[in-house]
């Protein structure tokens, strides 16, 4: 039975860029939550300059993990082979449109969740989303 998933995942090339995607995505959410919680930890100083700064933390910790990721899934995920320039401005167009998701996410859940690490996740999932669809058929559609 196990073998046969296997088998199965490593016959389907969509469903293995979509496992390829989920470990590059999950090495990135790392990096996003290291520099998050290092920018968190050092610039939260008072309770009204909180709200600023975690907009500012979460967009720089966000883009952190989008530069990691952009060159795992060209080289690895995608194997693309358009041109680096071309796709990395794709790349970054795509992560920003994600960063706003995340944003508008982070602006409702906030009053709610706090402007902690749960308004984190669930912003950062909501952007992870945007990310590999617009990326798979946009950004590296000559690596399919």
């Amino acid at each position: 039975m196990a073998s046969d998933i296997v088998q199965w995942i490593t016959q389907r090339r969509g469903v293995r860029q979509f496992v390829k995607f989920g470990i590059v995505g999950a090495s990135g959410f790392a990096v996003n939550l290291a520099v998050f919680t290092l920018l968190q930890s050092y610039l939260a100083h008072t309770i009204e300059e909180r709200h600023q700064r975690y907009l500012l933390n979460f967009s720089l910790a966000f883009m952190a993990g989008g530069v990691s990721n952009y060159f795992l899934n060209r080289i690895w995920t995608f194997r693309a082979s358009g041109h680096p320039v071309v796709q990395g401005l794709q790349f970054l167009g795509v992560s920003a449109l994600a960063l706003v998701v995340g944003l508008v996410v982070s602006h409702f859940l906030t009053p709610y969740l706090g402007p902690g690490h749960r308004t984190w996740f669930v912003a950062t999932l909501s952007g992870m989303v945007v990310n590999f669809f617009v990326n798979k058929y946009w950004t590296f559609r000559s690596g399919d």
